[in-house]
């Protein structure tokens, strides 16, 4: 719901009460003729607050509390999720989940985890802080930035300017014995600006910044000015001619080499031989000296988490190791179908069986800082945006939508758009050269990062 007169502070969500509403449901569902069933109670609470134009557009302050209810019988499995937590929602809810497990097809590696494989000293991460901000402090925030990006010569508008406040709660319980509750808070502020040139064509570019603390947010100043600087640099942009080069991935973008990494490692790509490392556990598959990390238990981080979406332990691990892939991604059910042990991957879905999914995962930083990298590339291509990527996920071979600017000399040209990035991902991860500018701001979090020898499609 909003609430367009939103004029107090956020509270943290009740998570003894939303413990409680999962063991209610993991109850009614056994006595509705589940074998096994597992409960997530959801509960989040926001303010923003937008501006246009020098005045404020929207004030609003949304609440939403969510359910989610997977039953087993025997072999047989189905999940439900719902946002009625009345007496007959739940009702309903639970009917229909049992109905549906007695008619869904036999899955033989579906189940929860064994008790004995479950967390039981869990360590505190920190992820909560109370949230001071007021909507008139966001509102404030807002104008702000957009008043910074306007300062800049050349941008002529905004297309969007907001600041925004957060906090959420969640409770997952099974029938096994398990029981979890957490609390998170989430601030960010965000701006997109519009540059026109002496012609009238126009160049659109962003900043935006999220922290879990007020103190770790970036300024409304900074985030606005940022903004509408990328967007004057944009003005003017042509096409590259077609060939190879070397491509600098800025690291707004370069986090992509790692989300198609995860993807191809976790364990349900692995069990269909959907992958295209299905068969390079153990290889090496970046240059000596590349790492890349996995820490859940980082404090303040967005993906921290102490346990996993079935309650198995997450800990801190090297994914890629000395260039060397050590692991796959696995939750209960790919852990069975490959009949290797379970790793602590498996991620909430509200609506039926945990997926796949890392947490906090890093590129370690190279010797270089961006404009080395720019240096090293000579001539080429720095990718500063992305649009509509393409991945065949049995080859790897991928390719990219991309804007950004020429690299000339070891140094920054004028701004490029309409181009086209591609290669082969075995490739680019055996040749892919990290810069030093790594920032954590994110759940995945790489530095800018060098590939020689790319295709480009222009001109």
């Amino acid at each position: 719901m909003t609430d367009q007169n939103a004029s107090a502070g956020l509270g943290a969500p009740d998570t003894r009460s939303l413990l409680a509403l999962a063991h209610e449901l993991v109850n009614r569902a056994k006595r509705a003729g589940a074998q096994e069933a597992e409960a997530v109670l959801s509960e989040s609470r926001a303010i923003e607050a937008g501006a246009r134009e020098g005045k404020l557009e929207t004030v609003e302050r949304s609440e939403t509390r969510d359910a989610g209810l997977r039953v087993l019988i025997g072999k047989r499995q189905a999940g439900v999720a719902f946002s009625d937590l009345s007496e007959a929602g739940m009702s309903l809810a639970v009917e229909r989940a049992v109905a549906m497990a007695k008619a869904a097809p036999e899955d033989p590696y579906c189940g929860l985890v064994e008790p004995d494989k479950l967390a039981r000293k869990i360590p505190e991460i920190a992820t909560y802080e109370a949230t001071d901000f007021t909507p008139e402090q966001l509102e404030a925030a807002a104008l702000e930035m957009e008043a910074a990006a306007l300062s800049v010569k050349g941008v002529a508008m905004t297309s969007g300017c907001g600041a925004s406040a957060g906090v959420g709660g969640s409770a997952f319980v099974t029938s096994t014995g398990f029981e979890r509750a957490r609390l998170g808070s989430r601030c960010g502020l965000g701006v997109a600006a519009i540059a026109r040139d002496a012609n009238g064509a126009m160049e659109r570019d962003y900043d935006s910044h999220a922290a879990r603390r007020r103190s770790d947010l970036k300024t409304a100043q900074e985030i606005g000015l940022s903004a509408g600087e990328r967007a004057v640099s944009r003005v003017g942009a042509e096409k590259l001619a077609t060939g190879k080069m070397p491509v600098v991935f800025d690291k707004r973008v370069s986090t992509t080499f790692i989300s198609s990494l995860l993807g191809a490692i976790s364990g349900p790509a692995i069990a269909r031989g959907t992958s295209f490392l299905r068969d390079k556990m153990g290889e090496r598959l970046f240059s000596e000296g590349v790492d890349i990390i996995e820490d859940p238990l980082r404090d303040w981080s967005f993906g921290a988490r102490a346990v996993d979406a079935e309650g198995i332990a997450c800990k801190p691990r090297a994914l890629i190791e000395d260039g060397v892939l050590t692991t796959w991604l696995l939750n209960a059910s790919s852990a069975r179908q490959l009949g290797l042990e379970l790793t602590g991957h498996a991620a909430r879905n509200l609506g039926g069986a945990p997926g796949v999914g890392a947490s906090n995962v890093h590129l370690t930083p190279g010797e270089l800082d961006r404009d080395g990298l720019i240096a090293e590339a000579g001539e080429g291509v720095l990718v500063s945006e992305m649009f509509g990527p393409s991945l065949n996920a049995n080859t790897g071979d991928w390719s990219v939508g991309v804007a950004g600017y020429a690299i000339k000399g070891g140094k920054l040209a004028g701004p490029v758009s309409e181009i086209t990035v591609a290669g082969n991902l075995l490739d680019i991860f055996a040749r892919l050269v990290p810069g030093s500018d790594l920032e954590f701001d994110s759940a995945i979090n790489a530095p800018s990062v060098l590939v020689d020898n790319l295709s480009i499609g222009g001109r």
